[in-house]
């Protein structure tokens, strides 16, 4: 036990004293998916064992993602498919951030045309939303745009005709594209948005998911935590770390996925640690608790 207690103090030697005392607090690790814990569809071979030293050290986690074209059972079945075991629990999306927004803040919208996946669409309607067919005589009270693969461009431009009618316009995400395994590059919610501004010269009201602190607050109720007993990881600066320091939490940049030492040195925004991996992080969390 004396040697185990070397060897976590020569991983926390360079560590400064108030980082260590805020990795003491952590109870609750949220992960960011693609580009965190698997990229595309390869899961990084480190990732099982650092979700096992958690559960082995009683730190809990979950699940966030700003990809909102899949619904919690399909990333059930995703992570389960890659050996990783999850419940809808331990899942929460910018789909279901989104779905609370509009409940909470607009609690008389029901009428959505939504431009998403089947399975996005599918999660608004099994929360008791309506979505509206293509037809100018089917008029919505909201438009949601999010990362929408399937998109078709007489939705796209039907979705541009009820923003410019001054509807209530919410986004799911911020994110310009989707990390893939692939030679090739997946437009996400943002980019869609900006065509959607080009056309009509209108922004979306308010714009989910992360950095939008509200994407933890699942999770605070869940768990019964507090900002600072949660640490949030992920591979993207402006809208992982930035969610982390919007919502009080400790921000954890790893380099696995886009983001690299040449973006921190650009970025106004500051993580709280930086790791190579999700592994690494674990190994200097796991350290500063075992101490």
């Amino acid at each position: 036990m004396q040697e185990e207690n070397k060897s976590y103090e020569g991983i926390i030697s360079d560590v400064s004293p108030e980082l260590i005392e805020r990795l003491k607090k952590i109870k609750h690790v949220a992960l960011d998916m693609d580009g965190t814990i698997y990229n595309g569809s390869t899961l990084f071979p480190y990732t099982p064992g650092f979700l096992q030293s958690l559960k082995s050290a009683g730190i809990s986690y979950s699940f966030l993602t700003n990809n909102p074209s899949k619904g919690i059972g399909d990333y059930l079945k995703h992570l389960e498919k890659m050996g990783i075991p999850a419940v809808a629990e331990e899942m929460y999306t910018s789909a279901l951030a989104t779905i609370d927004y509009l409940k909470s803040y607009h609690p008389l919208v029901k009428r959505l045309f939504i431009l998403g996946t089947p399975s996005m669409i599918g999660e608004f309607e099994a929360n008791g939303f309506i979505s509206t067919a293509d037809d100018a005589n089917d008029k919505p009270d909201a438009v949601v745009v999010g990362f929408d693969s399937t998109l078709v461009y007489s939705r796209l431009c039907r979705a541009a005709w009820w923003v410019s009618q001054q509807l209530p316009y919410v986004a799911t995400n911020p994110d310009w594209v989707c990390p893939t395994d692939q030679p090739v590059i997946l437009v996400d919610c943002g980019a869609i948005c900006a065509c959607i501004e080009g056309a009509t010269k209108r922004l979306p009201d308010i714009v989910l998911g992360k950095p939008d602190p509200r994407m933890l607050d699942g999770i605070l109720h869940r768990q019964g935590l507090q900002p600072e007993e949660i640490a949030m990881v992920g591979d993207r600066l402006y809208t992982d770390v930035k969610m982390a320091l919007n919502a009080n939490a400790l921000g954890v940049l790893v380099l696995s996925g886009e983001a690299t030492m040449e973006d921190v040195a650009a970025s106004e925004v500051g993580a709280d640690v930086i790791a190579d991996n999700v592994a690494k992080f674990g190994d200097l969390l796991l350290a500063v608790q075992k101490v």
